[in-house]
């Protein structure tokens, strides 16, 4: 595993509070070296969505920064399980279930949290690979090969109306349920996070985004922004939340660009790595 990705992976983020939100309940973090990237929507009364965004995504990255350092004691603690899952999406989970217990007990604590909870996304990439684990209704999109893939699915009312065949997926983008989450972090003692390992190629580019974009940009308009922008991530972020104001940004507003620059780790890499083991031969 490449500990370091720097020149391997891009990545920009932009966060918006929208055009009727007087305050921000997403939050996000991302280290392009470490190959980390985290979103989350809080919700909640009061600051209670902020409280819960933020806490988990700090929660996350130091856990997770902490793990690719190679300073984290759950690689130890994670390899007496009897699973099929790569360490790193046992560690994806598992840190996600360490922030579900923060949130969870502040909530139950502090009289001005109760009810508080939030989306997640975490992305970790490593070994050419990707791993994410999400819980509600933020979400991961694909871009490869001048077409966008959403990659992860909906923990949402709507989106099992559409699993059971009631609802197609444009009645649901008009449905006065659609945001009605089925799993949030830190409302229960225990959540099920879900976890899945990709394959990644070179010019893949993902979009990580909270309901403020997807809500308010239709997927085929996403994927025309890609189309015409995707060689400057930069004005890709930046079009996509204005995209979402220009259609009534009734919600706060974040993504998450990265785009796969080259191989990790690559032949380079490996040598560099021969070399270091053969000093302590």
């Amino acid at each position: 595993m490449s500990l370091n990705l720097q020149g391997k992976i891009e990545i920009v983020s932009r966060t918006d509070e929208g055009q009727v939100r007087d305050h921000n309940e997403d939050y996000i973090s991302d280290n392009p070296t470490l190959g980390v990237a985290v979103l989350a929507d809080g919700m909640g009364g009061l600051n209670a969505g902020e409280v819960a965004s933020s806490m988990a995504v700090h929660l996350l990255m130091q856990e997770l920064i902490a793990y690719r350092l190679g300073e984290s004691e759950l690689p130890a603690e994670l390899g007496h399980e009897e699973s099929d899952l790569p360490m790193e999406t046992r560690v994806v989970r598992k840190v996600v279930e360490m922030a579900n217990d923060a949130v969870f007990h502040s909530s139950q604590t502090q009289p001005q949290h109760k009810g508080m909870g939030t989306t997640v996304v975490v992305v970790i990439y490593y070994d050419n690979k990707m791993s994410i684990a999400h819980i509600g209704d933020s979400r991961v999109y694909r871009f490869r090969g001048k077409e966008l893939e959403q990659v992860t699915k909906d923990h949402s009312f709507v989106q099992e109306l559409i699993d059971k065949g009631l609802y197609t997926k444009e009645e649901a983008r008009t449905s006065d349920k659609k945001n009605v989450v089925t799993r949030a972090l830190g409302v229960a003692p225990f959540v099920e996070v879900e976890c899945h390992e990709y394959e990644t190629q070179v010019n893949d580019i993902y979009l990580t985004c909270s309901d403020g974009l997807h809500d308010l940009v239709a997927d085929h308009d996403i994927e025309r922004a890609f189309l015409e922008l995707s060689g400057n991530l930069t004005e890709l972020a930046n079009y996509l939340v204005e995209l979402a104001n220009a259609n009534g940004g009734k919600d706060n507003i974040s993504v998450i660009l990265t785009r796969i620059v080259k191989p990790y780790p690559d032949e380079a890499d490996e040598g560099l790595l021969q070399r270091i083991v053969n000093w302590f031969e």
